[in-house]
């Protein structure tokens, strides 16, 4: 185990930065949107949450400066805690652009690219319960792979959305707006892939 415990400084702030992107996600997919007001409530939940995420980036910062010893390389640490953090601001910046748009009626796109962005969510999060726990580090990687596929899912709704936007909407203000929030998507579910490589190489390097 590359942890000496799950009590280890750097696993607890690791696992605190995972839970919170997982229960962020959570929050993204489950809040209900009836009205214009909702979006206010939405943001600004979405904003708390991205602002604990980086109290939690400048503590384990602050504890690699001051470490001697890492359990992993302190590098590897820094690069899986501001890849989830990247998870995070995207969905905080994907909720502001929907209070910014007035949209309170996802599209089935958003939709189910959200749903897969959530789903990866949680891979990270067990992901990340298992590097802290675990002897075995292989038993990662098919979580890493599980992350990779729904990143591919949401490559292939992306592709759709544009194809549909742009042959089904006549209102150019709506292209623009449906158009950057189907980027954005996209974009985390990127940042969710970049978390599975860095996991794949710490796997490389410990096991």
């Amino acid at each position: 185990m590359v942890f000496k415990s799950k009590k280890d400084k750097f696993a607890v702030m690791l696992s605190n930065i995972s839970v919170n992107l997982k229960e962020s996600a959570d929050f993204f997919v489950d809040y209900k949107l009836k009205d214009v007001s909702d979006l206010k409530v939405f943001a600004e939940k979405m904003n708390e949450f991205e602002h604990k995420g980086d109290s939690f980036i400048h503590e384990i910062i602050q504890e690699l400066n001051k470490a001697f010893i890492t359990p992993i390389e302190r590098e590897d640490i820094l690069q899986l805690s501001m890849s989830m953090d990247d998870v995070l601001d995207g969905l905080e910046q994907c909720s502001a652009l929907f209070e910014m748009y007035s949209i309170i009626n996802a599209d089935e796109y958003m939709v189910k690219m959200v749903g897969h962005i959530c789903e990866a969510a949680h891979e990270i999060d067990v992901a990340v319960n298992l590097l802290t726990s675990t002897k075995k580090l292989q038993s990662i990687s098919e979580h890493a792979i599980k992350i990779k596929e729904l990143e591919s899912k949401c490559d292939a709704l992306h592709r759709q959305s544009m194809k549909n936007l742009f042959a089904i909407e006549t209102d150019p203000i709506r292209v623009i707006q449906y158009k950057e929030i189907y980027e954005n998507l996209e974009e985390i579910a990127d940042f969710c892939e970049v978390v599975a490589n860095t996991l794949e190489t710490i796997i490389m390097k410990n096991s």
